[in-house]
């Protein structure tokens, strides 16, 4: 039997996934993503990039997360 996962829980992401990246997505259950990175659920990602807890750019409709910065957020020494 297959497990399947609920609708608004991200697919879980490591940080060594997305560092060759230069954005992720801010939510996607899918593909490596920021909501799965730090476990924020659909509805935090978004409420945190609204109030800029998260810094985003837009590329058309979607929301994207810079990595160099979400990497420095983290403390990753290894960040340019």
């Amino acid at each position: 039997m297959t497990q399947t996962t609920a609708v608004d829980e991200p697919r879980f992401t490591k940080l060594e996934e997305i560092r060759t990246l230069a954005v992720i997505p801010l939510y996607s259950e899918d593909v490596p993503n920021w909501a799965g990175l730090v476990g924020a659920s659909r509805a935090t990602a978004y409420s945190d990039a609204s109030t800029g807890k998260v810094p985003t750019v837009r590329v058309g409709r979607r929301i994207h997360v810079p990595v160099p910065a979400l990497r420095r957020m983290l403390g990753d020494l290894d960040a340019a």
